[in-house]
């Protein structure tokens, strides 16, 4: 359980073995959504059915942990009636909070389950404490996740001038676009992230195999080519590499993941609430990597933030789950501001 000033532990679970594993680990809460266009994360073979959110509820609450529940994309006309019932389900599985962008279902939530604790997901994209405290005047949301677009002292400017608990990002994928705003996605696939909840859907994505190499297409566009002693990624855009004059290099975002292990300390000096893992759509034996050496370093820090130091064994273990081996402080440290 979350420690007196120490931030609370989040953790991804893309199915019932992830939510194990982050359990298991040291997860003080885990989040997860249902098997719909309704989160964030719908990948196929991802997500929770009714029996397997009931199972997940029952594990992580026999053993004194939190469950946050992602209702995080944005209800298409016409099908609102599907994003209405996943918030009633995550009413009716008693879960800590639900995770919502969308205003009309904070509007709905509030006033059909007022007892229901709502937090403002990272897709809300709010970057000040104005959009955060409105959120918290007219819909009473009780924690907001900040995009990762801040500085550190931007983060605690916010956390000093709203009453709302502050979750930022700790480690995982990182995104080059407006949290809850990619365009991307939309232009290679006519498809939205925001309201059908996957990037790349795997529908579009093509992989090609000839003379010692691996292409991969997005709706036809060719995202990379690797030979065969690379490791290949998902084809996202982001992360593609792209011809430029004459060059060929990653135009938008090189594959690296956030890691504030570094920065940790500081995080929870500014009084934030709780650090987040990103990844439900990666593996249970991601989440448990991830979820042991967040814990340790969580653990060593409540033990005193003085001598706190970043232990090299943690570093190397969450070097293996990185994207392209490589981690950064991303928005957090920006020496160009």
């Amino acid at each position: 359980m979350k420690r007196l000033g120490i931030p609370e532990l989040v953790c991804p679970a893309g199915g019932l073995p992830a939510l194990k594993a982050a359990v298991d680990n040291g997860a003080d809460a885990v989040y997860f959504g249902c098997r719909n266009d309704t989160n964030a994360r719908n990948f196929a073979g991802l997500n929770f059915t009714p029996k397997t959110m009931a199972d997940g509820v029952e594990y992580a609450r026999a053993r004194g942990r939190r469950v946050l529940m992602a209702v995080n994309t944005f209800p298409r006309p016409g099908r609102e009636e599907l994003w209405r019932d996943a918030v009633d389900a995550a009413a009716d599985f008693a879960v800590d909070a639900v995770l919502l962008a969308d205003i009309g279902l904070l509007d709905y939530a509030s006033r059909r389950h007022p007892k229901l604790a709502l937090h403002l997901s990272v897709q809300g994209s709010a970057t000040n404490y104005e959009a955060i405290n409105l959120m918290h005047r007219e819909f009473g949301i009780r924690r907001v996740v900040l995009p990762r677009v801040l500085t550190l002292d931007q983060v605690a400017h916010i956390v000093r001038n709203t009453p709302v608990e502050v979750e930022v990002f700790g480690f995982g994928s990182l995104c080059v676009m407006n949290e809850g705003r990619c365009w991307l996605s939309s232009y290679a696939t006519g498809e939205s992230p925001n309201t059908l909840g996957a990037c790349s859907p795997a529908r579009f994505v093509k992989w090609e195999n000839s003379s010692g190499q691996t292409s991969t297409r997005l709706n036809g566009i060719l995202i990379d080519r690797w030979t065969d002693d690379e490791r290949a990624g998902y084809p996202t855009l982001c992360k593609g590499r792209f011809e430029v004059e004459g060059e060929t290099y990653y135009a938008f975002e090189e594959p690296t993941s956030l890691n504030v292990l570094e920065i940790l300390a500081d995080i929870a000096k500014i009084g934030v609430s709780a650090v987040k893992v990103e990844g439900r759509q990666r593996s249970p034996a991601y989440v448990a990597q991830v979820t042991r050496v967040m814990r340790a370093a969580l653990d060593a820090l409540e033990r005193g933030a003085d001598a706190y130091r970043v232990d090299p064994a943690w570093t190397a273990e969450l070097a293996k789950v990185s994207e392209g081996s490589h981690a950064t402080l991303g928005a957090y440290d920006r020496p160009w501001r």
